[in-house]
């Protein structure tokens, strides 16, 4: 089924995942990010073997930062990029905005130990309750695989001002088949382990087959820059690391 979802438009394959996940998305995934949200990061960590931290370095590194600069953190989870960004750049105005209270009471308390302030706002970032052309960078990592992306993608594109820079990041479909079957072998086995370290409740247990599957209707580097010129963004550039497992995204709105 994989192999005939590759060939078709990005609506049609967006139909495709919404049907094929959609109930997952709408009412188990906020049960997940409650029963992980204290130990999300650290469990992160584990299943990438350590790189967790490295990962979002990398990530933080390709985002281009000015003074006063108005930023967006889409599903923020745990405040660690808006963290990190105001590090980088510390007179920057923050907005995080995710469907997890759970996830984001972590993200305020971590901000807050920080010393850093940002703005949070709980709900559906398919609808982002923001005026159009308002920022001017907008961050969304780790989450696209559980959106409908077009619809996401293309509310991020009407809040960016006009020259505003969209980064990405998540975990991809890998290009080479090889890769892509050796790494649906550990991911299975590195979300029962983790599991198992972090005693996961009933919620994040019965979505472990989950995850791999989302991977598996979901888009390479090359797709996903695809879709982002479709949406009409301009200056795609991508990077991948770990043979496309892992991917970066900049594009920008004209």
């Amino acid at each position: 089924m994989a192999n005939g979802v590759r060939t078709i438009p990005f609506s049609e394959r967006e139909d495709v995942r919404e049907n094929t996940f959609g109930h997952v998305w709408t009412q188990e995934l906020n049960d997940v990010f409650a029963d992980v949200a204290k130990y999300y990061d650290k469990a992160n960590n584990v299943a990438s073997l350590g790189l967790w931290g490295y990962f979002r370095k990398k990530f933080l590194a390709t985002i281009e930062l000015r003074s006063n600069q108005k930023v967006l953190d889409v599903c923020a989870g745990t405040n660690a990029i808006g963290i990190g960004l105001l590090q980088k750049q510390p007179d920057l105005q923050v907005h995080a905005m995710d469907r997890s209270e759970a996830m984001q009471e972590v993200g305020r308390q971590l901000a807050e130990k920080q010393g850093v302030h940002i703005e949070s706002t709980i709900g559906d970032v398919h609808h982002l309750p923001f005026p159009d052309n308002h920022f001017d960078v907008v961050t969304l990592q780790f989450a696209s695989r559980h959106l409908r992306v077009l619809e996401v993608f293309g509310e991020i594109k009407r809040v960016l001002k006009p020259g505003g820079h969209f980064y990405h990041s998540d975990m991809l479909r890998p290009g080479n088949r090889l890769i892509e079957k050796i790494h649906y072998i550990y991911l299975r086995a590195c979300l029962t382990v983790t599991a198992w370290i972090f005693s996961s409740g009933p919620a994040a247990l019965n979505c472990r087959k989950y995850f791999v599957n989302a991977l598996s209707l979901f888009y390479s580097a090359e797709e996903l820059s695809d879709l982002l010129r479709q949406l009409g963004f301009h200056d795609v550039a991508s990077k991948t690391l770990l043979g496309g497992l892992l991917g970066f995204h900049k594009a920008v709105k004209k």
